[in-house]
């Protein structure tokens, strides 16, 4: 009886999952286009990627398992989709019968992917590697190095290059310029013309979307003392709740849209790409910011295009977007308060230290008197800290909401810089003009200085604040003195 009740059970249970089948096949061919239930671009793995494969199993087998984790695999798509070359490319070579290229460009990705790369093109980041001519750049090739490694220097292949990218050059035997490769930065300027590496941010050979997701991706260049975005968000309230319920996450979700899939906290790409309830991913990092935070001086991120002519998106649209994306977790409020304290932030950076650092700058180099060569002199490295480390590292840190950032390693570090160093560095440049003969060079020199300081702002170190200021400021200091004696009582 037992064994004809368990027959009847297991036949019951057949008899249904037969249904359920049926039903979902029936639905699909009703309410699909018969493509929809086509799984892969490809039936089969082609025979060239069968034949790489096979050898590459037994050469390179993490490259091998990779691939084998990632979607490309279950799609079909091998090694020659993707590395397959036409012979008169730069960069083709002959390997085992076949014309291959061991660059994959944003070119290549674009066959399957040419959304991505299209928003990708129009991104700050695709234009990452024209870093030629820049003073991050002259640093690493003239200061800090020489061109001891076939023409360049080794601290700008070694380290600029491999954020920023560079132009990856073919030598005449067929040979990839070590100089120029392995590189897989943002902005590489690729042998087919094509600007970019998708693989920047997307680790081959796998590209797993949780790995391109995580803050630590996107942590390979966005750190250290003069963009330390990655420690920035580490400390945020932002990085601090990632970090305590990265498990509920929802990581490896499809379409990972913030409010829907994860609510724990938003990481790097949440904010900058990622799915909402109301947009779509974009590959255009720059599609949500509305101050650009890298220059001297900040200015609107439409700011350059317009003053070209140019037609772009608005910085209101942008910041509209982006608040969207804070709205699936906060208020309205809330979002609209922290823009008008970020925006206070880099409006006092650059009223109070930025424009009057380049103006004391720019009357130095007007008047003759710092030579035409960077760094030469102390004051040209005092007023690079103060805008490229220490100006940055606090409009970065207002603009994600990491305190100690905008201050002990923000403003008061520009301030200090400012009053302590490049102040007096100045006057003794403008001293000593004045001493080789250049007399009314020297007045004009004095007179920029002059009225800078005599700025409300700047009163405190003039000494010409009101002295109902001054007094209010000592009643504080008293008060707080006598706060903290009884406390500690």
């Amino acid at each position: 009886m037992d064994m004809e009740r368990g027959n009847h059970s297991t036949w019951m249970r057949l008899l249904l999952a037969s249904f359920f089948i049926i039903v979902t096949i029936l639905s699909f061919s009703a309410n699909a286009k018969p493509e929809a239930l086509v799984l892969k671009p490809f039936d089969q793995l082609s025979p060239e990627s069968k034949e790489c494969a096979a050898c590459h199993k037994e050469k390179n087998p993490s490259i091998y398992a990779q691939w084998g984790r990632s979607k490309h695999f279950g799609a079909n798509v091998g090694c020659y989709e993707c590395h397959q070359a036409d012979p008169v490319d730069k960069d083709a070579i002959k390997h085992q019968g076949f014309d291959i290229a061991v660059i994959v460009s944003p070119k290549d990705c674009s066959n399957c992917h040419s959304k991505q790369v299209e928003e990708f093109e129009k991104s700050h980041h695709a234009k990452a590697g024209q870093i030629i001519g820049s003073l991050d750049n002259f640093l690493a090739e003239v200061v800090e190095g020489s061109l001891s490694f076939n023409g360049e220097s080794p601290a700008a292949v070694s380290g600029c290059w491999q954020c920023h990218g560079s132009e990856v050059k073919v030598l005449e035997n067929g040979d990839l310029d070590p100089t120029t490769w392995p590189n897989t930065g943002i902005g590489r300027i690729n042998p087919d013309g094509s600007l970019g590496a998708c693989t920047a941010c997307h680790q081959r050979h796998e590209f797993d979307m949780v790995q391109a997701r995580r803050p630590e991706a996107c942590g390979k260049c966005h750190l250290g003392p003069d963009h330390p975005q990655k420690e920035i968000y580490e400390e945020s309230k932002h990085g601090i709740n990632f970090y305590a319920h990265v498990d509920r996450m929802n990581m490896d979700s499809s379409k990972w849209i913030v409010g829907e899939d994860y609510d724990a906290a938003p990481t790097c790409a949440t904010c900058h790409m990622s799915a909402t309830s109301d947009l779509p991913v974009t590959h255009d990092v720059g599609d949500r910011i509305s101050w650009t935070l890298r220059p001297a001086i900040s200015e609107k991120i439409d700011a350059k295009a317009k003053a070209m002519g140019k037609e772009t998106k608005s910085w209101q649209d942008r910041r509209a977007d982006m608040q969207n994306v804070c709205q699936s977790c906060h208020t309205k409020s809330m979002v609209n308060s922290f823009y008008q304290q970020f925006d206070h932030l880099v409006e006092l950076y650059n009223e109070k230290f930025a424009r009057p650092g380049k103006q004391l700058m720019g009357i130095l180099y007007d008047e003759k008197m710092l030579t035409e060569t960077a760094f030469d002199e102390e004051i040209e490295w005092t007023w690079f800290y103060l805008w490229h480390h220490e100006g940055r590292r606090a409009r970065h840190g207002a603009a994600m909401m990491a305190p100690d950032y905008v201050q002990w390693h923000g403003m008061y570090e520009v301030a200090e810089r400012f009053y302590i160093e490049m102040v007096p560095q100045y006057l003794e440049v403008v001293e000593k003009a004045e001493h080789k003969g250049n007399v009314d060079g020297a007045k004009r020199a004095r007179k920029v200085l002059e009225d800078i300081l005599a700025r409300p702002e700047h009163a405190w170190f003039s000494g010409k604040e009101p002295d109902s200021v001054k007094k209010a400021r000592k009643d504080a200091q008293k008060a707080f003195k006598s706060r903290y004696l009884n406390e500690n009582k």
